[in-house]
């Protein structure tokens, strides 16, 4: 079986709680019942308390939630948070016992990495440390591989973070040993590492002739730009070039997200080759897929690179660059660049101030036209996918954009 959860909690031994997403809204339920019914504080006056006793515990958020007795030692008890899966020292006066609700199964379950095995045959604390930061609060993917004798046991599960496993990326981090030496293959290397140079895919754009919803991404002259399909547009009128764009930047999202968290364990690029995909830092300090095009400079190395889903460039240091995980290959290019039809440089635009790469171009008409598509809904028409992709482009005014560059002289119509 397959789902979603959201891991809640990673306990100090390397158990992985997790709460199925099917499961939230049951569990929202018996929260507010358990509000509702415990009001104030806990027992007030002496209790025996017994090891594995039932109990709802007074949380430092002042919520109450479901408990269990694990320890009792003097005043303060340690207690497991059976929806949630951590322990904690407890007072006396946060806790009451109860049966209530104990008919209602935990919420979370334990769980272990199928056919793992920590270094040491257990976690060791920076392991715990990584699978915390990594893990908790966070929505994931489960594969469940193997059932527990005793209900009560540990599920061994496969789980993927932004499409990569688990018991993958802790292998590589020398953390565990996974006996499945295929999966940590399929999703343990990195782009880079073998001989055959990988690429990103291209996404499916429109047939000519139909019109989209569309967001400029960056502009290499007024004439020449990229593109992104704008699928949070028309909605109810979504094609299905669109609907797979708006899941793939989805997807896309989630996994760069994660791979931030953990961008630091992917080793620095050492080869150079021109089209190779990569990670990248932009100036935001986050990482972004892109592709190299050339060495800028030699010393200290300095290397062009074009990010992929927007179609900016940057020149950055080889500390910067780093090998990119194949689950980030599947998704394709977000940024298509496109030629807008319908306009060419205006013979009388004497502005001195030129574009130095496409001098037939001014620089006042490079503004104007960032102006005209900045922040804008604009919609393509398609008219051509080869040798060139060529649209006309249109301002939320429903008029053709380069009318703008035309009207102040700085580009002239072309049939």
């Amino acid at each position: 079986k397959i789902f979603q959860a959201v891991v809640s909690c990673v306990g100090g031994d390397g158990t992985i709680y997790i709460i199925p997403k099917p499961f939230e809204i049951a569990l929202s339920e018996l929260m507010t019942e358990i509000q509702s019914t415990f009001r104030g504080l806990g027992l007030l006056i002496p209790y025996c308390w017994k090891k594995g006793e039932p109990c709802v515990v007074r949380g430092s958020d002042t919520v109450w939630y479901r408990g269990k007795v694990v320890e009792v030692n003097g005043s303060t008890l340690q207690v497991q948070y059976i929806d949630r899966g951590y322990t904690e020292s407890i007072p006396q006066c946060h806790m009451y016992p109860t049966r209530f609700y104990t008919g209602i199964p935990p919420f979370c379950i334990p769980c272990q990495l199928y056919k793992t095995s920590p270094v040491g045959n257990f976690w060791q604390q920076d392991a715990v440390d990584c699978l915390q930061e990594l893990l908790t609060n966070e929505e994931v993917e489960v594969h469940v591989e193997e059932l527990p004798d005793n209900p009560w046991d540990k599920l061994s599960i496969s789980l993927y973070f932004g499409g990569m496993s688990l018991s993958s990326f802790m292998a590589q981090q020398k953390y565990c040993i996974a006996e499945d030496c295929q999966d940590i293959r399929k999703l343990g290397l990195f782009a880079g590492d073998v001989p055959v140079l990988p690429a990103y895919m291209l996404p499916p754009l429109p047939a000519p002739g139909d019109t989209f919803p569309v967001r400029v991404t960056h502009l290499v002259s007024p004439k020449e730009v990229y593109i992104c399909l704008d699928a949070s547009e028309n909605l109810t009128k979504q094609s299905a070039t669109e609907r797979a764009a708006s899941n793939d930047a989805e997807s896309l999202d989630e996994a760069l997200k994660w791979c931030n968290k953990i961008v630091k364990s992917f080793p620095l690029l050492t080869s150079f080759v021109k089209e190779l995909p990569c990670l990248a830092e932009y100036l935001d300090g986050l990482w972004y897929r892109a592709k190299l095009l050339s060495v800028t400079q030699f010393v200290p190395v300095h290397i062009l690179v074009q990010f992929v889903d927007y179609g900016t460039y940057l020149v950055a240091p080889i500390n910067r660059l780093r090998h990119i995980p194949y689950c980030l290959l599947k998704y394709p290019v977000q940024a298509v660049r496109v030629l807008l039809a319908g306009f060419k440089p205006s013979s009388d635009d004497k502005n001195t101030e030129r574009i130095p790469y496409s001098p037939e171009w001014s620089l006042k008409a490079l503004r104007v036209m960032e102006d005209c598509v900045e922040g804008k809904c604009l919609s393509a028409s398609m008219l051509t996918l080869s040798p060139e992709v060529t649209v006309s482009l249109y301002g939320d005014d429903k008029n053709l954009i380069h009318l703008k560059l035309v009207e102040m002289g700085l580009a002239e119509l072309d049939e």
